[in-house]
């Protein structure tokens, strides 16, 4: 099947789109249903009782629902809406990881997940550590474990899924590790959610990071999953309409979660139509979406490795992303050559510059695909590859 006509970019564009890692393509489903909340049901949630506000607050609870079970069965007060990945990341800091002593995290992770770290004042050995990796950027399960160790009850943050090199985490592994030491783990699954089946209640993390427009539904929407027990033991990080019970000029009460969480106005439009991008996949399948996108990369990794001067930094075992370099040439330069044959990759460090330090480099080519990708869009990207490289060379 060609699913690519589920998606009106392919329609519109003769860009062969190989960033998916930075945003998926929308299905027509998700942008028809943006429009109809504009276009026919445009009101608030939670507070005005007319008809297409009742419609509407109906539906951002279906959503709620939705994601729920869509992650293995998690309640409804245990999914908390945010703008995105990073403000999932930054509540956590705020409301749960400011009265934690250490937090650990892995060698490969977005400046999301260290940013907040540095804004409470820790560093390398003052509060925050970091698990090394070897050669082929795998994760060291025996230094996670010195590590809490020496510092039990911490918080471990890391990714599921590495967005500058697919490198997948392996969490129930780690969470045993983590559990075994009192501590707590939460896993960023921004990109992760659109190409494997989650279950956080399997994995056993306590927190767990999505991302709506990493996952085929909109932008500027984003969740966290917060283990129902430690909903408690959480403030709130702002504070305004929707999510307060009482307000005098003596004090506030908060509603309970997850309402609590979610001061203003929320991206109704984002919320609505991110169902659509969930019902999308669940119809799919990611055991078709798997098989498809296994598929693919290991038809990436075999072209790559026929080009002269190529460096890869891990294995054929890629999820999500695939980064290389050229020895000799700029990722820059390739960049700017593959854009003029509409092939549109990323170039840079991908928002994780201390694994690009550690690896003595700037940046690399990443390519990033998704099932609606296939082998020709593989095959113009060599094609266009092998010319810049030609161009670059002569």
């Amino acid at each position: 099947m060609n699913y690519k006509e589920f998606f009106p970019y392919f329609a519109n564009s003769k860009t062969i789109y190989l960033d998916s890692g930075a945003t998926s393509q929308k299905p027509k489903a998700v942008i028809d249903e943006l429009d109809n909340y504009y276009l026919k049901n445009c009101a608030s949630v939670h507070r005005s009782s007319f008809g297409d506000a009742n419609v509407v607050t109906r539906g951002y609870e279906n959503t709620r629902k939705l994601l729920g079970e869509f992650i293995g069965g998690a309640t409804k007060e245990e999914i908390i809406f945010t703008k995105g990945a990073t403000e999932s990341l930054n509540l956590l800091a705020t409301s749960f990881g400011f009265d934690i002593k250490t937090i650990i995290i892995s060698s490969l992770e977005h400046h999301s997940n260290i940013v907040p770290w540095h804004m409470q004042g820790r560093t390398i050995g003052a509060g925050l550590e970091v698990v090394e990796c070897g050669k082929n950027l795998e994760f060291d399960y025996e230094h996670l474990e010195e590590l809490l160790k020496k510092n039990p009850k911490s918080l471990v943050s890391l990714t599921h899924i590495s967005n500058a090199f697919g490198v997948m985490h392996d969490i129930k592994r780690i969470s045993k590790i983590v559990h075994k030491y009192d501590s707590w783990l939460c896993v960023d699954g921004a990109q992760s959610l659109a190409h494997i089946k989650v279950d956080v209640k399997d994995l056993a993390c306590d927190f767990f990071i999505i991302s709506a427009h990493k996952t085929f539904g909109p932008t500027g929407l984003g969740a966290i999953y917060i283990k129902k027990e430690l909903l408690e033991k959480m403030k709130p990080y702002q504070g305004g309409g929707a999510s307060i019970a009482s307000v005098s000029y003596e004090k506030s009460v908060f509603l309970p979660s997850p309402y609590k969480f979610e001061a203003g106005t929320p991206n109704i439009a984002a919320v609505l139509a991110f169902s659509k991008s969930l019902e999308f996949l669940q119809k799919i399948s990611f055991s078709k979406i798997e098989k498809i996108e296994n598929k693919l990369y290991a038809y990436l990794y075999k072209s790559l490795e026929k080009i002269e001067g190529i460096i890869m930094y891990n294995d054929a075992n890629a999820f999500g992303a695939r980064s290389f370099n050229i020895e000799g040439i700029s990722h820059d330069d390739i960049g700017i050559l593959l854009d003029k044959q509409q092939i549109a990759v990323r170039v840079g460090h991908h928002c994780c510059m201390p694994i690009m330090e550690k690896l003595g480099i700037k940046g690399t080519i990443r390519v990033s695909l998704s099932f609606y990708n296939d082998k020709d869009d593989i095959d113009k990207f060599i094609k266009a590859l092998k010319k810049a490289l030609s161009m670059l060379k002569g």
